[in-house]
């Protein structure tokens, strides 16, 4: 045993704006920037939204507090705050993306961090600093679990180790000791907890429990602030995280270079509100779509390859995913989401009111995926092969790795772009517009104000 826990719990606790590169403090300011607009659209807009605030207010704790759910300008307490931004910034699945762990980092991060941050009147300095913190920490646990082991197990990562990460963001800005945030991992290794199972029937439990583990963080951090005694040990123990949620665990990969390699460099963001195992696939298609200049009406067969865990989420049971019907179900869908980008040249959030086309379904029965071996073995699991046979020929392609990755990471035009898209129909352009400039100068700041800028609209 290496004790990786303290390791981590020292690390999170004693970072400092200061001592992070510039490159990694602007990243982390565009992926707040990104999943803000998330957050935005997701609490006005998904079907889950009215149950989800109907709980906060019939469980007890719906009462007036300090933090925000963005988008909204009453105030709510920590926990709601952390809850319903969370749930909410996942619910379009257009967040963003750390490949090789197959989670999404700031979607369990950024509202723990967020309700922290307003709860002890923290600097936008150490909100940035804490975000990243909570990035580190849940990416290298998603890393060290094996992520294609955990997922054979049924269990959803950015739920998982992501509570971890949320307890490390807020633990950071409640100012706890490392010996402290141990403690706030032992409690937080008691709520961790995600499972796969929403897949069944386009359940909304995904949201939810992201939501859940953005508020569980927060809590775990709470309780060892006031002294709770958490568990020892929790990520590398005998019944810890690791030897109890995956059967290939690497607790090494956890610390390695911890300090020095930020895996926040390597988060992406999406193009496509859709479950990141489509999205090679999806770039694929319309690019051959454009050359070829080709119409739904042309295709005859499709064959997708993907990694066996994309076959896992978005193809099987194969004539189901043909079929889907809840939105949900249609982030998860190779074939709906391909159908789509096949029959209009273009993929996005407003697209989901074509779940139930016939002309989609149509399109989608000749859509057929596989698990192709050439792609097992690789840094991340997320590449796409494609074979499109038409009137015009066969073509083929292979796209090692979907747009959006740190290799193709969007310039601020196109990072703005997505976030009016998403914030201006809800709140919006001059709030949407003040907001999104108070996020890119968020380490510059005495203080963290989102609230203001972003409750003009509701």
């Amino acid at each position: 045993m290496s004790n990786e826990t303290l390791t981590l719990a020292s690390y999170a606790a004693g970072i400092r704006l200061a001592d992070i590169p510039a490159e990694v403090v602007a990243r982390a300011e565009r992926l707040i920037l990104d999943f803000v607009g998330n957050i935005v659209r997701g609490g006005f807009e998904t079907d889950s939204a009215p149950a989800l605030r109907a709980l906060v207010e019939k469980a007890g704790f719906g009462a007036p507090g300090p933090c925000t759910v963005i988008g909204e300008a009453r105030g709510y307490g920590p926990a709601a705050a952390a809850l319903l931004n969370g749930a909410f910034g996942h619910s379009l699945d257009f967040d963003d993306t750390h490949a090789a762990s197959s989670l999404h980092p700031s979607a369990p991060v950024i509202p723990a961090a967020l309700a922290a941050a307003e709860l002890t009147g923290a600097s936008g300095a150490d909100f940035v600093a804490a975000v990243i913190a909570g990035y580190e920490v849940c990416c290298r646990l998603g890393l060290a679990l094996d992520p294609t082991r955990h997922y054979a197990r049924g269990f959803h990562p950015t739920a998982t180790a992501g509570t971890f990460g949320a307890a490390a963001a807020a633990g950071r800005l409640l100012g706890l000791a490392p010996e402290t945030m141990v403690a706030a991992f032992g409690v937080a290794g008691s709520q961790a907890a995600g499972s796969l199972q929403f897949l069944a029937n386009g359940a909304w439990n995904k949201r939810y429990q992201v939501g859940a583990a953005a508020m569980n963080g927060l809590l775990a951090a709470l309780l060892a602030a006031e002294d709770f005694h958490g568990s020892s040990a929790a990520i590398e123990g005998e019944h810890g995280f690791l030897k109890g949620y995956s059967d290939g665990a690497d607790p090494a990969v956890a610390v390695a270079g911890l300090g020095l390699h930020f895996e926040t460099l390597r988060i992406g963001l999406k193009p496509y509100p859709s479950c990141r195992y489509t999205h090679a696939a999806l770039d694929g298609l319309l690019a051959l779509r454009a050359e070829h200049t080709l119409k739904a009406c042309d295709i005859q067969q499709v064959d997708i390859g993907l990694h066996r865990n994309g076959i896992k989420l978005t193809a099987d049971p194969l004539p189901e995913k043909r079929r889907v019907r809840a939105v949900v179900e249609g982030q998860f869908s190779m074939p709906f989401t391909a159908a789509v980008a096949l029959d209009q040249g273009r993929f996005g959030w407003d697209d989901y009111r074509r779940l139930g086309d016939p002309v989609l379904d149509a399109l989608s029965d000749r859509i057929t995926v596989f698990a192709d071996p050439r792609l097992e073995g690789r840094s991340h699991p997320f590449g796409a092969t494609l074979r499109l046979t038409t009137p015009k020929g066969i073509f083929e392609r292979t796209v090692p790795d979907p747009s959006g990755e740190p290799e193709t990471f969007p310039d601020d035009a196109a990072l703005r772009a997505k976030f009016m898209t998403l914030s201006a129909p809800v709140i919006g352009a001059t709030a949407a517009g003040a907001l999104a400039d108070a996020i890119l100068i968020l380490s510059r700041t005495d203080a963290v104000t989102l609230k203001t800028a972003a409750s003009a609209g509701r």
